[in-house]
């Protein structure tokens, strides 16, 4: 997906906003700041992917602020609050009437855990908001049956997670999905990029008891870019049936590249241009399959 005008406004706020999370001293965010106008200015056009600009933003707040994740003290605490919320999603799954109608709940159950994400320009969240929804949203793009069906003839798929917190909801869905027939291997990032999900994230929700594989993308990149990530990962990756997809920065990555693959999309859009580009409005929930 390319940029629209207004990504250039969220690229900066959104980099300001971890700016002030990676450091207290008032130079080093003067001169950070700096730096990221001019790396806006110098990567943004018609041709820009908003993932690629934002993966070197945040590159360039940990090198100038030495902070190598600033949103270190989120993680845990998020993790924790997802999984005291869990037995609320667990409830509204189990009150399913058949096979097929678990799974399209656990697939909205974690479309709906995509809100967990952290200084997004437009977007506000809170735990409280998430206990709330969980009967009451829709699927704006529903596919859920035609993934159903694929996945239950699919031997392998890769599940690429987004979020810290978000992942604990993807832990039953991987689990729902194994239920169908496939082995899912599980990737969460190689290191530190914005609140993406790590492997310190997935195991401390237990992603590693659920996950047939648990592996790294091997990169920081925001969403999924194939020349970045290591062998091992594309030896994995090239062994999947399906790719399942959470988030807008796969959403952003993966619609660049070519895969000769289907891939599922599951993801609530927080923003105009994602929402735009998928003909749904801004807030919407979706299972798409491509």
């Amino acid at each position: 997906m390319r940029v629209a005008p207004e990504c250039a406004l969220c690229l900066i706020q959104r980099g300001y906003n971890v700016i002030l999370r990676a450091t207290e001293d008032e130079r080093k965010r003067l001169s950070t700041m700096r730096e990221l106008l001019r790396l806006v200015a110098r990567d943004f056009g018609p041709e820009a992917v908003p993932a690629y600009i934002g993966t070197e933003r945040e590159r360039l707040i940990r090198r100038m602020t030495g902070n190598p994740d600033p949103y270190a003290g989120i993680r845990s605490v998020s993790n924790r609050m997802a999984l005291d919320i869990m037995p609320l999603a667990e409830k509204f799954v189990n009150e399913s009437n058949t096979d097929y109608e678990r799974f399209r709940r656990l697939c909205l159950v974690s479309i709906l855990a995509n809100a967990i994400e952290f200084d997004v320009p437009g977007h506000s969240f809170d735990f409280d908001s998430l206990r709330k929804t969980f009967s009451q949203e829709k699927l704006a793009v529903d596919h859920t049956r035609k993934i159903y069906d694929e996945l239950s003839s699919s031997r392998r798929v890769m599940f690429l997670t987004d979020n810290t917190g978000e992942i604990a909801f993807d832990v039953p869905l991987v689990r729902g999905i194994k239920s169908l027939g496939p082995k899912v291997s599980v990737s969460v990032k190689g290191s530190p990029v914005i609140d993406d999900a790590l492997m310190s994230d997935a195991l401390q929700v237990g992603m590693d008891g659920v996950a047939d594989k648990l592996i790294t993308t091997g990169s920081d990149t925001v969403g999924l870019v194939l020349r970045k990530t290591s062998p091992k990962f594309i030896r994995e990756l090239s062994r999947c049936d399906v790719i399942v997809a959470k988030g807008m920065g796969n959403y952003e990555t993966l619609t660049e590249e070519r895969l000769e693959k289907p891939i599922v999309f599951l993801l609530k859009a927080k923003c105009n241009p994602v929402a735009r580009s998928i003909n749904v409005g801004k807030g919407s929930n979706v299972a798409k399959w491509v």
